[in-house]
């Protein structure tokens, strides 16, 4: 998965970096192309309450209502 294109990539899901990659390993599996965003800053913020967006999942826009369904059961 590239990220030329951001505007056409869609999130599917926020939280830490443990769970960001649970939901990496479940699309992957699925074969839906995803990346990981805001790895870095999403560590470091997400233990601090209200700080932060957290690390979020991201899939291009046209997989995101299969990554959305996929991730929901």
């Amino acid at each position: 998965m590239t990220d030329a294109n951001k505007e056409k990539l869609f999130t599917v899901f926020t939280g830490t970096v443990w769970q960001a990659e649970l939901i990496k390993g479940l699309l992957d599996a699925n074969n839906i192309p995803c990346a990981i965003m805001d790895e870095t800053i999403g560590a470091i913020t997400s233990s601090y309450s209200g700080l932060g967006k957290g690390v979020l999942v991201v899939v291009n826009e046209e997989d995101k209502e299969k990554a959305l369904e996929i991730i929901k059961t």
